[in-house]
């Protein structure tokens, strides 16, 4: 096991918080795909692509983020989380909201969109805020947090114009300001799946790809990043204003930023892989599947980006890339981190202190290898299948058998983090889900003491 230099594994909250995200992530992502074989046999009931798309951008992938987050950012910058209270309710706000918005969409019942958007909003918010005053005490910020940082503040915009899109279904409020519904929606996926998201992915794969290939730092590495942080950030504001305003200049710019800064993500990640000193695992190996999705995606988007940034079907990017970037950047980067920080927090909290004592467990012997491995081809080929069938416009048998391969590795590796729960934690799930509200529980936010970052943030 390698931890860096000053991380502070105590600093963390609780086990059972950031599982109870990640548990509940996992629901989603099962309805998100069964969803999807549904999808590739037959259209939803209802706006079923927006739900659908929620379903796995907000409830599997974004869920996660936050769970990471809150354990991600106390741990790596050696400080208490604000509030655990906190980070218990804006769980189940973002998760009642999130089953109330795609119910809604699915029946059609327009009206309630607002009600249930308004909890997401507020889930998200105190998120944001509990993350961030978190976050403020670690500075200054280094790489990864300054990553931490943009996405936290994409959170929170883009969780403000999804409530104003839902309001807009039930009651127009729009048009009377002269702002197109379309550009709204652009601006709102761009600062999901740009900020919240990819910010996110960046800042993480920054720390955890220097951690599990054992490889240093150089001139080409500080340049690639220097080269990232200067262009991604900047660009991704100039995209989401660019498309909110209808402003093909401002968001071709914004583009340019957004594609050169994650090329030079891309080339530190194959950089790192191709030099790693480490074994193959889990995560090395999908994020290798990760590499060269972002390299394929680059290729497509930049043209696409260049002709025509603000095009209802370029948000993404190439408008046939969708699977692309969905499952193969942002899937493989979830599900190859999660088979090692589930493992992880287990082993730290039931393993860590019974070593030289007893025979103890490695971390990757927690999970089912076989399971991994099986998660892992099927997952592979639905993917691989899913975006070749959106450029060849392959026939329906074809694009449901890949939908449906997809789904039985992502329950696979469902399956395989549950399973590792319930083996390896004394309480079981239900002791995970359990609401952590437990007032004795000192945090910063009640007076406790606010201990200051001890790791050279030099």
């Amino acid at each position: 096991m390698n931890v860096p230099d000053g991380v502070r594994t105590d600093r963390g909250p609780p086990m059972a918080i950031p599982f109870q995200y990640f548990v509940v992530a996992l629901g989603f992502l099962v309805a998100g795909a069964v969803g999807g074989v549904l999808s590739s046999l037959a259209a939803l009931p209802g706006l079923g692509s927006p739900a659908y798309a929620h379903l796995l951008l907000v409830g599997w992938i974004c869920l996660t983020i936050m769970g990471a987050m809150t354990q991600f950012v106390p741990v790596w910058s050696g400080v208490e989380i604000h509030s655990r209270r906190l980070a218990t309710v804006q769980l189940w706000l973002v998760a009642v909201g999130l089953v109330g918005l795609v119910a809604s969409l699915l029946a059609l019942a327009l009206e309630l969109l607002p009600v249930f958007a308004a909890l997401m909003l507020a889930g998200i918010w105190l998120f944001v805020y509990n993350v961030g005053r978190t976050l403020l005490r670690a500075r200054p910020f280094d790489f990864t947090e300054r990553h931490f940082a943009v996405a936290l503040a994409s959170f929170a915009a883009l969780a403000a114009l999804g409530f104003v899109l839902a309001l807009d279904f039930a009651l127009p409020v729009l048009e009377p300001v002269a702002l197109d519904r379309g550009d709204v929606r652009g601006a709102h996926v761009t600062l999901a799946v740009f900020g919240a998201v990819t910010a996110t992915v960046v800042g993480a794969i920054a720390q955890l790809g220097t951690m599990f290939t054992q490889t240093g730092t150089d001139p080409l590495y500080r340049g690639l990043e220097g080269l990232e942080q200067a262009t991604f950030p900047v660009g991704l504001i100039l995209l989401a204003l660019g498309r909110g305003a209808g402003s093909t200049t401002v968001a071709t710019v914004g583009a340019v930023g957004v594609l050169v800064g994650l090329l030079a993500v891309a080339l530190v990640l194959v950089r790192r892989l191709a030099a790693s000193s480490t074994d193959a695992s889990p995560m090395t190996d999908r994020y290798w599947i990760v590499a060269a999705a972002l390299f394929a995606w680059i290729g497509l988007a930049a043209p696409a980006w260049l002709l025509d940034p603000i095009g209802p079907g370029r948000v993404l990017g190439y408008p046939d890339a969708t699977a692309l970037l969905v499952f193969g950047v942002f899937g493989f980067v979830v599900v190859g981190t999660l088979y090692h920080v589930v493992p992880f927090i287990i082993w730290i909290e039931r393993y860590s202190d019974r070593v030289g004592l007893e025979p103890v467990p490695m971390i990757d012997d927690l999970y089912s290898r076989r399971l991994e491995r099986a998660d892992l081809a099927a997952t592979g080929l639905g993917a691989a299948g899913l975006v070749v069938g959106e450029f060849l416009g392959l026939a329906t048998p074809v694009v449901a058998a890949s939908a449906t391969a997809l789904g039985v590795g992502f329950c696979l590796f469902v399956s395989n983090m549950l399973l590792t729960v319930h083996r390896h934690d004394p309480n079981g799930l239900g002791y995970v889900l359990r609401p952590r509200l437990d007032p004795t529980e000192p945090t910063v936010a009640e007076g406790a003491d606010a201990p200051e970052p001890d790791r050279d943030r030099s």
